[in-house]
């Protein structure tokens, strides 16, 4: 049976080694009813919950934060994720991103109350919790009777999480654990009624998991509610743990699996924080759409203008490209889970093998998205302008929502890095071949290229051939700096860092031209000419950050006859036949999104 899933679906990281057709990827054209329905109802609770009530999280108004999550709660929000056995909705990972896309774009201080809750607050008990305690929390979870958080960064442990200072001792009769210690950044402290708490047992290597109910006489105590950039009315508190019983019952899992309990739990958290990123591009995206063919500067709407226009088109780009590459991923994740249930796999196992499975595509899309949401509220600052600036209008408080989004969830330095390392260790294992691949671009760069001109006669076939080199790139790099480094690879971090970038790049691209090329065999050219021009103008982007990260990383390594021989590969590998307009292309865009006054993608 493991064959009928190497076979029927494809491994994690292996895009970059194999060519993925546009029948075999999901997009969001995909929905099913049932899920564009939970979507719609989620898109109602959030603009009139949420949205209508934004300068409530803007003034900290914690009370109305956890309020909120109690609605979510009431309408099975919480319990998406959560099987039906234990009070959820036991919806597919695909349907739990698209909850999680459409709730989080209002607001970050919501959004982070609901991730943290739903997430590391919930999940770790649903996939590791033995059946007593899963019976005894998941129900009130899943409900918003309870509300959970999650305690792992400390001051001294942040990127380094197994490095944490907190301690576990078991008491003399062995029936209870005494944890004390400190822990900081806790999302949902301030109304949470259960803890995960990760503690080191005595000289332990790895720390372990625990369920610990907050309870205020058991020597749990908190620090006021932090100030912070943005997510304002997200709880955040330090929590103190002074000799804090837990009866053995509640560890979580086994001693010493808290870090892998942890790095799984960032695994989802990953993939799910860039769903959360994705509606706030599309918000932000429609309000400077708005405001831009509203202002009138100079007797016209400054929507006419050149400057803005290429701002639009870029946003809405990045947006689609978000999606594309997202939606993707989730059903790549949601098939390997039913497949490994298919050969008898518990549910909970299933799952946590199917994200593992997918942790190189979870880190690029915590980045990307990240990163692409970070850009698309500062140009939306720009688009207003003066009023950008003032907390009257929306985009301030986006821009400061968005940044913690490269922050947590591991900082996107730690998952770039985290990328490229997973990848090597997949193909160690024999999981990836990236070897046979990296050797083909190496007899290639030392043979003579073909100056036949291609057939460019089907849509997308010359950036196909582009996305191709791409990997071309990427092997080369990646492939000759394992070959000079060996194990001492990790410590190149910025060569790490440019490879990363590259991988990134291949990954948002292909999603983007395979969703757009399986739209318009589905509706035909004609009607998705925007698209078109999307995916063409974010490939037309991915080549220049892959050549100027690519030059960056071989000029690092290679020397002499090595490093013109590889530069002169990238320049292979990068190279068009025939250079998109990219001017012409956003004007496409723009005026779609200009004549629909929204995002409307």
């Amino acid at each position: 049976m493991a064959d009928t899933i190497e076979k029927n679906v494809t491994r994690g990281g292996q895009f970059l080694v194999k060519e993925t057709k546009c029948e075999d990827i999901f997009t969001p054209e995909d929905f099913s009813e049932e899920q564009l329905m939970m979507r719609d109802s989620v898109k109602e609770f959030v603009d009139k919950e949420l949205w209508a009530h934004k300068d409530r999280f803007e003034k900290k108004d914690y009370a109305y934060t956890e309020s909120s999550m109690r609605k979510a709660g009431e309408l099975g929000l919480l319990g998406v994720a959560v099987p039906e056995e234990y009070g959820g909705l036991g919806m597919g990972f695909v349907s739990t991103m698209l909850v999680c896309d459409y709730i989080s774009g209002a607001t970050g201080s919501f959004s982070t109350a609901f991730g943290a809750h739903t997430g590391i607050g919930t999940m770790p008990i649903t996939l590791y919790g033995s059946e007593e305690q899963k019976k005894k929390y998941v129900p009130k979870l899943a409900s918003g009777e309870w509300f959970g958080a999650y305690c792992l960064t400390e001051p001294g442990a942040g990127s380094d999480a197994n490095s944490g200072k907190t301690k576990a001792v078991l008491s003399e009769d062995g029936k209870s654990y005494s944890i004390t210690g400190q822990k900081m950044w806790i999302s949902n402290a301030g109304f949470c009624s259960v803890f995960i708490v990760f503690a080191r047992i005595g000289d332990d290597k790895n720390i372990t998991g625990f369920i610990v109910e907050n309870d205020p006489s058991n020597g749990i105590s908190m620090n006021e509610e932090e100030h912070k950039l943005g997510i304002r009315a997200s709880s955040t508190r330090q929590v103190f743990f002074n000799d804090t019983k837990v009866p053995v019952e509640y560890m979580l899992s086994e001693r010493g699996n808290g870090f892998k309990i942890a790095m799984n739990a960032l695994n989802v958290g990953r993939i799910k924080l860039a769903a959360a990123c994705l509606d706030a591009q599309r918000r932000v995206t429609s309000n400077a759409v708005k405001y831009a063919n509203e202002r009138i500067q100079f007797n016209t709407a400054i929507s006419s203008f050149g400057a803005i226009r290429s701002k639009l088109a870029e946003m809405a780009t990045n947006a689609y490209a978000g999606e594309s590459a997202s939606y993707r991923a989730a059903k790549d994740i949601e098939d390997r889970i039913a497949a490994r249930e298919a050969e008898g796999t518990t549910h909970q196992e299933a799952e946590l093998k199917g994200v593992e499975e997918y942790a190189i595509e979870c880190s690029i899309l915590k980045v990307a998205v990240s990163e692409d949401v970070q850009s698309c509220a500062d140009e939306g600052i720009q688009i207003f302008g003066g009023m950008g600036f003032s907390e009257d209008t929306p985009m301030e408080s986006a821009w400061r929502d968005a940044r913690i989004a490269r922050i947590y969830e591991g900082t996107n330095e730690i998952n770039r890095m985290l990328s490229v390392g997973m990848l090597i260790k997949k193909a160690m294992k024999g999981h990836v071949d990236l070897l046979g691949p990296a050797m083909k671009v190496q007899e290639e760069l030392m043979g003579i290229p073909s100056f036949d001109t291609p057939d460019f006669s089907e849509l997308f076939a010359e950036e196909k051939g582009i996305i191709a080199n791409l990997k071309k790139v990427f092997l080369m790099v990646a492939g000759s700096a394992v070959q000079k480094y060996g194990p001492d690879l990790d410590s190149h971090q910025q060569l790490l860092m440019a490879a990363s970038d590259i991988l990134i790049e291949i990954y948002m691209a292909e999603s983007t031209i395979l969703r757009t090329e399986k739209l318009a065999k589905n509706q035909g050219e004609a009607k998705v000419q925007e698209q078109i021009a999307m995916a063409k103008l974010y490939l037309y982007k991915a080549v220049d950050i892959v050549n100027s990260r690519g030059k960056e990383g071989i000029i690092s390594f290679a020397e002499g006859d090595e490093q013109r021989m590889m530069l002169m590969g990238l320049k292979r590998f990068t190279k068009y036949t025939n250079n998109p307009n990219v001017v012409a292309l956003r004007e496409v865009i723009t005026s779609k999104l200009v004549a629909e006054n929204e995002y409307c993608f």
